[in-house]
């Protein structure tokens, strides 16, 4: 049995995905600021503190064995005009949404190189496709998870560690419903927007995970596959 990590596991798509790789039998633990009071393997880590994240997974290892899955789905936006963002508040949104990445993925690379397999899902952001007013620390790192995803792929795919991405479209997250009551969008006109006229689901992006982990999915790697509903922005 295949043990996986996912951060921001907490709520929305990390803990969807959770949920989902835990159906199909894999022991999943999670990290999170806030992980929920019922998961036995929810560990709290900051994930853009490197120390943090190597204590979580010493915790997991003694509790379920090497990580040979990574999802990375901590995330965090800023909105903010470009001029009025001061750079602390930039970094904070790189070091969450990219730097995150970076952290995650070393730390459990060494059990995957020493498989001999691996899985790695980054999720990413549609608006990497199209950019997005008032998110451009946001949009900028999460076009780097986009390039450092293939640049992963080609390093380690002779070693059996496939590296794809996803980046959803609109999905109905407590995220995204803050930012709808702080006036930053509207659902309503992107679900208008949307070909198939409707708002994503966590659940639509834990089901591309899940293949992407898979064995199936052995042929892919170095993927950005957007789940949008047909809206790539």
């Amino acid at each position: 049995m295949k043990n996986a990590v996912v951060t921001g596991g907490g709520s929305g798509i990390g803990l969807a995905i959770a949920q989902r790789l835990r159906a199909d039998g894999m022991h999943v633990a999670t990290i999170d600021l806030n992980p929920p009071a019922d998961d036995e393997f929810a560990f709290t880590a900051d994930v853009t503190d490197r120390a943090q994240i190597d204590e979580a997974l010493k915790g997991i290892r003694a509790q379920l064995g090497p990580v040979t899955v990574l999802v990375n789905a901590a995330g965090q936006e800023k909105f903010k005009r470009f001029t009025d963002l001061t750079f602390e508040e930039w970094q904070r949104i790189v070091d969450v949404n990219l730097n995150g990445v970076f952290h995650c993925v070393q730390a459990v690379l060494p059990d995957m190189l020493e498989a001999g397999w691996g899985r790695i899902v980054n999720i990413s952001s549609s608006s990497t496709h199209s950019g997005q007013p008032y998110m451009s620390s946001y949009v900028a790192a999460k076009s780097a998870v986009n390039g450092l995803t293939k640049s992963l792929a080609l390093e380690y795919g002779p070693s059996g560690i496939t590296v794809n991405a996803i980046p959803p479209g609109f999905i109905d997250t407590p995220m995204l419903r803050k930012s709808e009551a702080r006036g930053y969008l509207k659902v309503q006109e992107s679900i208008d927007s949307t070909p198939v006229r409707r708002i994503g689901r966590p659940e639509d992006i834990a089901a591309t995970c899940a293949f992407l982990v898979s064995e199936e999915a052995s042929y892919i790697t170095g993927q950005i596959i957007g789940v949008n509903g047909g809206r790539n922005t």
